[in-house]
């Protein structure tokens, strides 16, 4: 067959490693399950080599339509790159075109074949060889297209798409971008698989439409430290002409590879129809799920005939565990009361250039970034993520509230939208139901105004697709129908629940946004704005006594409120403002703020958990007095350059603070004995001055020029860290950020290369305003270019990102950075080479695509065309647009009242 690579076979496991580099690999599941190894079914990666256009065209559905003009596109793809300011709308809205042309393997014949795609933006139609496949409307949720009767063989068949990601009010999010706090962005910006069984399969949960059925549903009943009882449910349907009698063997296996159960049973399904397994399994000394422990089974099931041929093989990933929220006595995880509160973030899925089209490891560097940094639990804000996410979440130990798509948006015109809405609440518990990392489903419209009746409805939703224990539904204290709701999301800062019987949860806390116009915060600091705004913004999040939620007044609630997410994880793009989101813990390429440090010093030193100290101080001639240190140790020892040492607590006592009342209620001023956030930030007074430094250097002793932390554990060292005045520049230095995950080579991976200006002694120069060109060789690409400042790329603090895709090609990279404004007595090149490692992916392609800097626009037809359809999409909405905005002033008052 032309054209399709064979590279390496999917590895069985949760982690795999590559022999001879050393790394281990995540394994993604693939259109909805996990592979195995030669069980009957066989997927093929069927992102590379799209064509791509952006606007209307009449015929670009036709099989012998003329794209040789289009540009080439590999998918997840967002359909343009975009500045890392992006905010304001200025992404493309409308219609995009995608073709792709293959041509099928002949050992295909006589099986079932769909494509299954897991997220295209907005609403979507696709085509196969001038046959109309379908619609979907919705751009979080997967979907697949039976080709099984329309395949070509011995020839190439085109496959068409024509997504549009323009404003539609009859499916959710349904709002404006114009008027939305994210951007929808665009594309086939997910995974795409093509998927071939035999006529005897295990079916999709999301395309069979089947209630609390389909695919594999698995529940853990019970644990203890003894046994676990897991039930187990499998959905078989018989496309074949004839009834088939079949062997079901069902086999759990741990993470040492171990088969820990053992099921066969013997089926017969008649033509046409489908029939269901159910079992229930036990596990002896069960090796339990947990944050810190997040050990993941398998369950493996595998279809034969009666000759022993494979029909069909799938697998999931369980964790064993139990979860209950028990009122005033807190969450329990696996019969224990949870240690401590669930602190954590939320995270928007944009990533800076590329939008919404994060490939898998980035989807899976994203959930160790966040966990990481001290999380251990993390909000959909406002959809459901991409599996590959979920996927991580499991393995790494973080725990997911899951939302169905929606914000400040309800269509009471058209009962369209309703319907479209349970479907997703549907389409979401059958996708995730199997995750042991969800803790929580939110089914409602996040801050809308929506009918209670609604409210039921979407409770009602989620615990008919998921009957079991186990399934709990969240939604605001303030919300309409909150009633109907197990767990709630509670923003008053006086939280008192002793008449309450459910636990509560604060599900934004830490952003401090003057108005809704102004947008200006405390909270929202750009990285490049240096040091003063990040110190103010960690301690925003930390414990300033102010009326708001912070990590100290969450240690302070009672077990009832088991804890909170930041507002938000990530800096992120937003439709109706100009300027980003600047709240993150990291920039838009996850490049950490002192904020983040703050975060990562309340984990408790354990076994798992190392000493961590880090000291948030530049020593630059504009730095604070004040040196401030985060650190997860009993105490602090601070040694200036001048010799004098100071040894510090953190500062778990304070004489007066603010009580935390509700707005427009007087302040009172009170004693307060302790502080109860795990590790207070330890603040050294008035020990810094740069007068100090510059004598140093005048003097010939630069090298003494620093401050060196020390954390103590019982009277002893156990972690340092130093800070040194950066000098002359005198290198460019290249460090590749993949967080211990090579780069797979499959057209679609990207990693991080960081080009940081430095001194003789390897200190960034943070305060620097030149330029970084970038040239690249062998196996890899760059992601943009000058047009939208990718490429030269101005320094920010200290650094300059650059994104460098894989190629099909696994082998060598070679990245050199240079100053664009260079001379003699200026930096010389930085260089740094890294290696991609084979793809463990199955290929099926006519064409290979090669993503470059330049967007899809061909023409100025089609610009005039995108101009149309702006025009003719907002006169069609500006009546729902003009209701929506006096909707959301009345709902940003009262949220803003409530909050």
């Amino acid at each position: 067959m032309k054209n399709i690579f064979q590279l390496i076979i999917l590895l069985s496991f949760s982690f795999s490693i590559n022999a001879q580099n050393k790394i281990k690999t995540p394994e993604f599941s693939k259109a909805g399950f996990f592979e195995v190894k030669d069980g009957g079914r066989t997927v093929y990666n069927f992102n590379i080599g799209w064509r791509l256009f952006l606007g209307e065209s009449e015929d670009a559905f036709k099989s012998d339509f003329n794209d040789a003009d289009w540009k080439i596109v590999n998918c997840p793809n967002g359909l343009q790159l975009n500045a890392s300011e992006a905010s304001g709308s200025v992404n493309y809205q409308g219609v995009a075109w995608y073709r792709k042309s293959f041509t099928p393997n002949n050992s295909s014949k006589g099986k079932k074949v769909k494509i299954h795609f897991e997220g295209v933006m907005g609403k979507c139609k696709i085509w196969l060889n001038d046959q109309v496949l379908g619609e979907h409307f919705g751009g979080y949720l997967p979907f697949e297209m039976d080709v099984t009767d329309k395949l070509k063989w011995n020839q190439k068949n085109i496959v068409v798409v024509k997504a549009d990601n323009s404003d539609d009010p009859l499916y959710a999010p349904g709002k404006p971008q114009t008027r939305l706090d994210f951007a929808y962005f665009g594309g086939i910006y997910r995974d795409v698989f093509l998927v071939e069984s035999s006529k005897v399969y295990v079916t999709n949960p999301n395309a069979v439409d089947k209630i609390a059925g389909g695919g594999i549903f698995v529940h853990v009943e019970k644990v203890s430290k003894s046994q676990a009882t897991v039930a187990i449910q499998v959905d078989i349907q018989n496309d074949s002409p004839r009834s088939e009698k079949i062997n079901a063997t069902l086999l759990l296996i741990d993470h040492a590879n171990k088969v820990v159960s053992k099921s066969i049973q013997k089926l017969s399904v008649s033509k046409g129809n489908s029939t269901k397994i159910k079992t229930t399994i036990n596990v002896e000394n069960p090796k339990l799920w947990s944050p810190w422990s997040p050990t993941l089974y398998r369950l493996e099931v595998l279809l034969t005939d009666n000759n022993q041929q494979k029909l069909d093989g799938v697998a999931t990933r369980i964790g064993l565990r139990t979860i209950e929220f028990k009122g005033k006595e807190g969450f329990f995880l696996n019969n224990e009361l949870y240690p401590g509160k669930l602190i954590g973030v939320n995270r928007h899925q944009d990533y800076g250039y590329v939008g919404n089209a994060l490939p898998n490891n980035g989807q899976y560097n994203d959930v160790l970034i966040i966990k990481n940094g001290g999380c251990d639990i993390v909000r959909a804000a406002h959809y459901p993520a991409d599996p590959a996410f979920m996927d991580a979440c499991d393995a790494l130990g973080l725990f997911y509230i899951e939302a169905t798509p929606g914000w400040q948006f309800w269509n009471s015109e058209n009962p369209i939208f309703e319907k479209r809405v349970y479907q997703d609440i549907r389409n979401m518990v059958r996708r995730d139901r199997n995750y042991a990392s969800v803790i929580m489903w939110e089914p409602i419209l996040n801050e809308s105004q929506y009918p209670d009746y609604f409210a039921k409805k979407a409770h009602d939703l989620i615990h008919e697709e998921y009957p079991k224990q186990g399934a709990y539904t969240v939604c605001d204290k303030k919300a309409d129908g909150q009633e109907y709701y197990d767990v709630i999301y509670e923003h008053d800062y006086n939280v008192d629940l002793v008449n309450e019987n459910r636990c509560s949860f604060t599900r934004e806390f830490g952003d401090n946004v003057d108005d809704f116009s102004s947008q200006n915060s405390t909270s929202r600091v750009s990285r490049g704005w240096g040091e003063q705004p990040q110190l103010i913004q960690a301690q925003f999040y930390a414990d300033v006594p102010y009326e708001h939620t912070t990590i100290e007044t969450l240690y302070n609630m009672a077990p009832q409120h088991i804890g909170g997410t930041l507002w938000a994880g990530f800096d992120h793009q937003r439709g109706y403002a100009p300027d980003p989101f600047y709240g993150g813990l990291t920039d838009v390429f996850r490049q950490t703020k002192y904020s983040y440090n703050m975060f990562k010093s309340q984990r408790n030193v354990s076994e798992k958990d190392a000493p961590y100290i880090f000291i948030a101080h530049e020593m630059t001639p504009f730095s604070s007095k004040d040196v401030t240190v985060y650190t997860n140790c009993e105490e602090v020892r601070l040694t200036l350059h001048d010799g004098m040492e100071i040894i510090q607590k953190p500062a778990t006592k304070s004489e007066v603070e603010l009580k935390l009342v509700k707005r427009g209620e007087p302040k009172i001023r009170i004693a307060k004995p302790y502080k109860k956030m795990p590790h207070p930030i330890v603040n050294f007074e008035n020990v810094f001055d740069f007068m100090d430094t510059k004598n140093l250097h005048r003097s010939g002793g630069k090298s003494k020029s620093s401050i060196l932390a020390e954390g103590l554990i019982g009277g002893k060292v156990v972690v340092s860290s130093r800070k040194t005045a950066s000098k002359k520049p005198t290198r460019i230095q290249l460090t590749v950020e993949d967080h211990g995950q090579q780069l797979q080579a499959n057209g679609s991976d990207f990693v991080v290369v960081v080009a940081s200006i430095i001194d003789e002694s390897g200190v960034v120069k943070r305060l620097n305003d030149n330029a970084i060109r970038f040239k690249i060789s062998g196996e890899g690409e760059i992601i943009g270019d000058a047009s939208i400042e990718a490429n030269p790329k101005k320094l920010s603090w200290g650094t300059a990102p650059l994104l460098v895709k894989s190629t099909l090609k696994s082998g060598k990279i070679k990245v050199i950075a240079s100053l664009v404004s260079s001379g003699i007595n200026t930096p010389l090149d930085g260089e740094i080479e890294f290696e991609s490692i084979p793809s463990n992916d199955l290929f099926i392609q006519d064409e290979i695509g090669s993503e470059n800097e330049t967007v899809a626009v061909k023409s100025s037809k089609t610009d005039r065309t995108m101009d149309d359809l702006t025009r003719k999409n907002k006169e069609l909405l500006k009546k729902i647009i003009d209701l929506e905005l006096k909707k959301e002033e009345k709902n940003q008052l009262e949220y803003d009242k409530n909050r």
